[in-house]
């Protein structure tokens, strides 16, 4: 078999792992503390993991991880832009700064 399917399946099925053992924690800290606190209903374990999956839609899409970001945490247009930032106030002195920063205030 070839490497790069054996991390495929080796990838999915921690996938896999990781979501099965999600579920259990959210059922039951669900089951602990909400029918408690707030008088919900317990869940069962596919509704906690049909929660945990509706909070990932809700909250971070359904993206590729790293590579829809470009490959950086934070990444995409405005993380390759402050990488620039950086790299270039890196190299500036501080007479350049201060000029930077007088043009700045000259805009608002």
């Amino acid at each position: 078999m070839n490497r790069m399917v054996k991390f495929r399946f080796a990838g999915i099925l921690i996938m896999l792992a990781m979501l099965a053992v999600f579920g259990a924690v959210a059922m039951l800290l669900w089951n602990a503390l909400m029918p408690g606190i707030f008088g919900l209903p317990a869940l069962n374990y596919w509704q906690a993991a049909g929660i945990l999956l509706l909070a990932r839609i809700l909250v971070g899409g359904l993206g590729h991880g790293l590579a829809q970001r470009g490959g950086r945490r934070g990444g995409g247009e405005f993380g390759r832009y402050a990488i620039k930032m950086r790299e270039r106030w890196m190299n500036m002195s501080e007479e350049e700064r201060r000029e930077f920063f007088d043009k700045d205030k000259d805009n608002e």
